[in-house]
């Protein structure tokens, strides 16, 4: 069987990825093949491709984080009574080798999506779902009634984070900029724009600071979103997409982040900071990883399908587009997900 498939050859622009077809051997025991419907873009390929992703593979490899799929072929033993099946439709997080037609996961690491959920409102939520889930209730530990603040509640990440906590009674304060003021607003959060003064104006409508503040930008605002804090609340940190642009190394950069965030942390204070890794745990105890992930993948399908939260496409690529695509989701207008299917058109 063959699958094409898209390579990151080296660091470089958008435009440098190349289109490839290559064989795909068979399932081997506990495999399953999958035919991708559908894959996004995240904030991990924006880093890949400027070399500065941590722990990122060699180059050249196929880029994708997630992705959406149909089980077309199992390998042994990769089947039972609680096992995927084939002909369902799964999610998995991957970190590379989602931009392809066909690919080789292990049948362990796949999440059932349940009917009535197509593949682009599934994909928009593997990555972004899972990441906020389990920062708001397994991280934060955040409850009803409280308020938090979440910087960047128009993007993926955000804008699902956002839609978790207000259906849990919780109060958001939705940072972003001018033009996507009315986007927070829609999801229930109270917005603010991040370049004009903002830990005043985050004291001004939380007085006592707040229970957690959820981060992806790093670099020097780290600060202030420490000091949003109220005593007891926690800081979770989960990108430096301030440093996006910089030069130098992605990994010095994050390492950086994750030490002064261990000497907050430290502090006798009552307040906590944590970097948050969706990838943390699995290689120390894999099944544990798998069934939490689950669950929690599972959760927030769920609420998808019962309309408690909604997706957000911003706008849908077709595979050989993965560059545009690419390119698209580092414009700065993007407002929920950058999705990638093989027509670019959803699978329903």
């Amino acid at each position: 069987m063959q699958t094409t498939e898209i390579i990151l050859p080296a660091v470089g622009e958008p435009e440098s990825l190349e289109l490839r077809v290559r064989d795909l051997p068979k399932p081997g025991p506990g495999q399953a093949l999958v035919r991708v419907e559908a894959s996004g873009v995240s904030f991990a390929e924006q880093q890949m491709r400027r070399g500065k992703y941590y722990d990122m593979p060699k180059f050249p490899f196929v880029p994708g984080y997630d992705l959406v799929g149909v089980i077309e072929e199992l390998g042994p033993q990769g089947s039972g009574q609680h096992g995927p099946a084939v002909g369902q439709r799964v999610a998995a997080l991957t970190k590379t080798g989602g931009w392809a037609g066909h690919v080789l996961l292990e049948a362990a690491d796949l999440v059932p999506v349940p009917d009535g959920v197509s593949a682009a409102q599934a994909e928009t939520l593997v990555t972004n779902g899972a990441t906020a889930w389990r920062m708001l209730h397994r991280t934060a530990k955040v409850r009803a009634g409280d308020t938090i603040v979440v910087h960047g509640a128009n993007g993926g990440v955000g804008s699902v984070l956002t839609q978790l906590a207000r259906a849990d009674g919780i109060r958001v304060i939705g940072t972003a900029s001018a033009r996507n003021q009315q986007a927070v607003a829609a999801l229930g959060a109270e917005p603010l724009d991040y370049r004009h003064d903002l830990y005043a104006r985050v004291r001004e409508l939380a007085p006592q600071g707040v229970a957690a503040v959820f981060d992806h930008v790093g670099g020097e605002g780290i600060r202030d979103s420490w000091r949003m804090l109220a005593p007891g609340g926690t800081l979770v940190s989960y990108g430096s997409a301030s440093t996006r642009d910089q030069s130098g190394n992605g990994t010095f950069t994050v390492l950086s982040l994750v030490a002064r965030l261990a000497l907050w942390n430290a502090l006798p204070n009552g307040r906590s900071a944590h970097f948050f890794n969706l990838w943390a745990g699995k290689a120390r105890n894999p099944h544990k990883y798998r069934e939490e992930l689950r669950e929690d993948l599972t959760r927030v399908f769920a609420l998808l399908r019962d309309g408690a939260i909604e997706t957000r496409i911003d706008r849908v690529f077709p595979l050989r587009e993965a560059a545009a695509a690419l390119r698209h989701a580092e414009s700065g207008t993007v407002v929920g997900k950058v999705v990638i299917t093989p027509s670019g058109q959803d699978a329903a």
